[in-house]
């Protein structure tokens, strides 16, 4: 076929290679199954290759799946990048910005918006102190640092600061691949709970499934607290127990996709959301201004992306 591939096209794939669902793909895209699985038989038809191969246990990347996915990424960030050049760069702006960010949100939502505030505010000296959650309130409340991005729905002095959400992203349940829940395409929690669970210990994701497991009423055998998202990977992957862990965590392009495999969870869990944090009533400077308007930006751009 000489069709040309539509950027609704690549916002469809990406969103069932990293759900590894046409169910949760179209639950996140807020439309039909039958447009997405229609979306992906296309692309695939007009590529002339196969990108997932389907089963029991969901959607997984073919080998060209994987090489597609990259390329994909490379255009939707491009499209991103095009909308950002629509606005009017600052002029003037200098000095040193102070921004905070914890372990496990730096590696997933900081390099592109520090890539765009350098090219945006290029007489700007940033900062970046990486540390605990509590940590970081503490130099916010202290004015050592303006901002940060951090999980955003767990702080411990909410009357303090204030918070505003970038993105939401949903619990899944991450299991070996050859485990036997991996081919059910939608888990309960009280099917994890009959597992022993590896506990994923930084930045309070552990205080937020204790409340889940809690409400309801569930009491899963903890294996292991650890605060190394890749000792959660490898542990998984050889079986020793499962994890319930936010879907930015989860990326099937790691050494361990072919062992780990992630499922949506049925029961209602409150999302991980990962947002900018500030002092309350903190008069913000043009540069941290700048800086809160381009993550805004960014999570629009993705919003826009996983919604076309």
């Amino acid at each position: 076929m000489n069709r040309n591939i539509t950027l609704r096209q690549f916002r469809y794939f990406v969103a069932v290679a990293e759900t590894q669902s046409v169910a949760a793909a179209a639950r996140m895209l807020s439309i039909a199954q039958s447009a997405v699985t229609k979306s992906i038989l296309e692309l695939e038809a007009t590529l002339g290759e196969r990108l997932f191969e389907r089963s029991a246990r969901g959607m997984q990347l073919t080998p060209d799946g994987h090489r597609f996915l990259a390329s994909a990424h490379k255009v939707l960030s491009a499209v991103a990048e095009a909308t950002r050049l629509n606005r009017a760069q600052p002029e003037g702006l200098s000095g040193t910005l102070a921004v905070g960010v914890t372990s496990l949100v730096a590696g997933y939502y900081l390099s592109e918006l520090l890539s765009r505030f350098q090219r945006s505010c290029p007489q700007v000296r940033l900062q970046v102190v990486e540390d605990s959650p509590p940590f970081l309130e503490h130099l916010l409340i202290n004015g050592e640092l303006e901002v940060a991005i951090m999980v955003s729905n767990a702080l411990g002095e909410p009357q303090a600061l204030v918070a505003e959400t970038l993105t939401r992203s949903p619990n899944r349940v991450w299991l070996a691949a050859n485990h036997p829940l991996a081919e059910v395409e939608e888990l309960s929690l009280a099917q994890a709970a009959a597992h022993d669970v590896i506990v994923l210990d930084a930045d309070r994701i552990d205080d937020l499934m204790r409340a889940v497991w809690a409400r309801y009423q569930l009491k899963p055998r903890t294996l292991l607290h650890t605060s190394s998202l890749e000792a959660v990977r490898s542990l998984v992957g050889v079986g020793a127990g499962i994890a319930v862990l936010p879907d930015f965590l989860y990326r099937p392009w790691t050494l361990d996709a072919e062992h780990v495999v992630a499922r949506p969870l049925r029961d209602a869990v409150p999302t991980v959301d990962v947002g900018l944090v500030w002092r309350r009533g903190l008069a913000l400077k043009p540069a941290a201004a700048e800086f809160i308007e381009l993550a805004r930006e960014q999570a629009q751009a993705r919003a826009r992306r996983a919604r076309a």
